[in-house]
């Protein structure tokens, strides 16, 4: 019996031994960045500008904010700012919202999450999937949901033991999140060699990362950020607005005297003709902003001739399919129809009088 149990563990050893390395992620969040660069050939008219997107839907999360949602929590658990059993509480529209929900269950945090009537239902659901409680404002604040989520925010820190509020709209880890990871793929995947940088703009977190690297690294491109009708950023006139993740009602502290080589605002129809125009050209479901992003290259396309462009396109249209992609929310919520929105994308982009560039 002595000598058989010894083959065995000779055997186990070998077997051991000869096992291969796997290659893999460490965890999910792991898998953060990394996201793919893909050539639109048909979304243009102009067949000599080079487009590319880069689809930060590719996330783990499904967008863009992954990135600073991972990093702001990482960097609070190094500087000792986030303990075991401490609860994180943030305002989001839904995307930062769900990388957030997903980086504190990996960490096993506790999240709450302010949100707003505008919110996705099917973000607050994968937000809720992921632990998180949903806490709603139902009323504007000086005339802005921001401003709401964000009092309801402070008064929930007072009231919660051992709370931490990352806070998107301020964190410098926001930028640096974009900084050393987006724009830093889109500068080796491009070789350094891009005339035109298209990004929304909210929190602006993504424009300002990538235009300081692009800045730092002495590259040529001009950043052109991408606002909502109806945001406040860079000194637009408040009003309604119903695409979330673009613009704000209220200004962030991040946001305050950033200045980009151009601003661009979008209608929420514009936003949903270029998700509607990329679905149907492309294959591609990207997200609300990405769609006014689009937007915005196309009604550029006549100066953009022999240019190289890049499109951060920061979540996708999967998430929309109740709002962009559904016939009843355009008439409900934006008094069109899909004959007038097919109309829109066949026309000049931005052909909506609200549409201006500054």
């Amino acid at each position: 019996m002595a000598v058989l149990e010894q083959e065995n563990d000779v055997a186990e050893e070998c077997r051991s031994a000869s096992r291969s390395v796997v290659q893999s992620a460490d965890g999910i969040l792991d898998c953060v960045g990394q996201t793919p660069l893909v050539r639109m050939r048909r979304y243009l008219e102009e067949s000599s500008v080079e487009l590319y997107a880069k689809l930060e839907s590719a996330n783990p999360g499904g967008s863009a904010k992954d990135r600073p949602a991972t990093r702001m929590l990482h960097h609070a658990i190094r500087q000792g700012e986030l303990a075991e059993g401490a609860t994180v509480i943030e305002s989001s529209s839904g995307n930062m919202g769900i990388g957030l929900a997903q980086a504190c269950r990996f960490h096993g945090l506790r999240f709450m999450c302010v949100v707003d009537p505008h919110a996705q239902p099917q973000n607050v659901a994968i937000m809720r999937a992921l632990g998180a409680e949903i806490v709603r404002v139902e009323r504007q604040v000086d005339g802005s949901f921001l401003a709401a989520r964000l009092q309801r925010v402070r008064e929930l820190l007072e009231v919660t033991p051992n709370s931490y509020w990352p806070n998107q709209y301020a964190n410098r880890q926001n930028p640096i999140a974009h900084l050393n990871g987006t724009i830093r793929e889109i500068d080796r995947d491009t070789g350094g060699d891009i005339d035109y940088l298209f990004v929304a703009t909210s929190s602006t977190g993504t424009a300002q990362g990538c235009r300081d690297y692009l800045r730092r690294h002495r590259r040529n491109t001009k950043v052109i950020a991408v606002d909502a009708n109806g945001s406040v950023l860079f000194g637009g006139s408040p009003g309604e607005r119903l695409i979330p993740g673009l613009g704000a009602g209220h200004e962030p502290a991040l946001a305050r005297d950033q200045t980009f080589d151009q601003i661009v605002r979008v209608s929420d129809i514009d936003c949903v003709v270029g998700c509607r125009r990329a679905a149907g050209r492309e294959a591609m479901l990207v997200g609300g902003s990405a769609g006014g992003v689009l937007e915005v290259v196309r009604s550029m396309e006549a100066n953009l001739r022999g240019k190289r462009c890049v499109a951060i396109l920061h979540d996708s249209g999967t998430r929309y399919l109740d709002t962009v992609f559904n016939d009843d929310w355009l008439q409900s919520a934006l008094g069109t129809n899909a004959d007038e929105v097919e109309s829109r994308i066949n026309s000049p982009a931005l052909s909506s009088t609200e549409a201006r560039s500054q």
